[in-house]
């Protein structure tokens, strides 16, 4: 236990991450399309103000502006030369933040997709996907963060890379996936598939879990599906802040801090040791989540059935085990975290 996350892990029944990135800089003004990975160097202060919203929220980790830092990302805006500097400056900012925080707080380097499909569907070979990945995590690294948070990663072979990169940096590092098509990854991975998997890797992760998809109840069923599984490995849940609604030009979420409280409590009974928000989750909502975690006692791991009438109904009728409704599809390009 050298890295700062399992220190802090070993301490605590469970820790806080953070909420959204998009949905936070475009209330800032970021612009639809825009990079955001360029603020790192435009506009420092406003991802000084993404981290310390985190921070001050009570979030006991925190993701770095990066998600799309990898060089297949930035070639779309020409920046593809960037990589090691836009990454370094990510993490240098939130280290700034971290070490002014007056306690443990991690700093999660966040490394998104590449948005290409991997071989042998696709043309991304696994050692041009691992170089891109390393490429990112050193950068990541310079800039002082304590682990790399590999996340919305749709394919197997996707993962494997960056857990590669990861071992070639000497970081630590967490993995999640996001189960977006009738309970499975889009490239047809299962919850129980993921749980076996990760524990077939040379370096695994630290911890491992869901992120993103299509609502907290599936996000939640996800979890027990890891649960069922019987892992023993720290289990990470970042759930969107409801359902996206299109309003006035924007896309908004529509859950409630109340909402996002009662999800945090049930992801920490069904199993989740680091629970946090994606897609739509602002301050307001983290500050709900850490009072409820802290306030009430934990409880039994809650049924399907509890989770659906707390936070709403499935978006689909299967969790995507045992059954072929979700058939590996084309693995989606321009998806990025919330």
């Amino acid at each position: 236990m050298t890295d700062p996350l399992s220190r802090l892990l070993a301490t605590r029944d469970w820790l806080l991450a953070d909420g959204a990135t998009g949905t936070n800089l475009f209330n800032m003004g970021l612009e639809s399309g825009e990079p955001p990975e360029l603020w790192n160097t435009d506009r420092p202060d406003n991802i000084r103000a993404l981290y310390r919203g985190a921070v001050e929220a009570g979030s006991d980790v925190f993701l770095t502006n990066s998600f799309g830092g990898n060089a297949s990302r930035l070639k779309l805006h020409g920046a593809e030369g960037r990589v090691r500097e836009l990454n370094r400056v990510a993490a240098a900012l939130g280290r700034e933040i971290a070490d002014a925080a007056g306690r443990p707080v991690i700093v999660a380097g966040s490394m998104g997709p590449t948005g290409e499909i991997m071989a042998p569907m696709g043309a991304l070979t696994h050692a041009i996907a691992v170089e891109m990945f390393h490429e990112q995590a050193e950068g990541l690294k310079e800039g002082g963060a304590d682990v790399l948070w590999v996340e919305t990663i749709s394919a197997e072979e996707e993962f494997a890379a960056a857990a590669e990169a990861a071992r070639l940096a000497a970081m630590p590092w967490c993995g999640t996936m996001s189960f977006d098509t009738a309970g499975r990854t889009m490239m047809g991975v299962t919850s129980a598939r993921f749980a076996a998997f990760v524990e077939t890797l040379p370096n695994p992760p630290i911890a491992f879990g869901a992120n993103c998809g299509v609502g907290a109840p599936d996000l939640l069923r996800t979890v027990l599906g890891f649960a069922a599984a019987g892992t023993e490995r720290p289990v990470i849940a970042k759930g969107n802040a409801g359902i996206p609604k299109y309003h006035d030009g924007h896309i908004h979420y529509d859950g409630t801090p109340a909402l996002m409280a009662e999800y945090a409590v049930l992801a920490r009974d069904a199993g989740a040791r680091i629970i946090g928000g994606c897609c739509g989750t602002m301050p307001e909502h983290l500050r709900a989540m850490r009072a409820a975690l802290e306030t009430r006692p934990k409880g039994p791991r809650p049924t399907l059935e509890q989770i659906t009438q707390t936070l709403g109904g499935l978006s689909s009728a299967s969790d995507g085990t045992g059954d072929d409704g979700g058939a590996p599809q084309r693995e989606r390009r321009g998806r990025r975290r919330g």
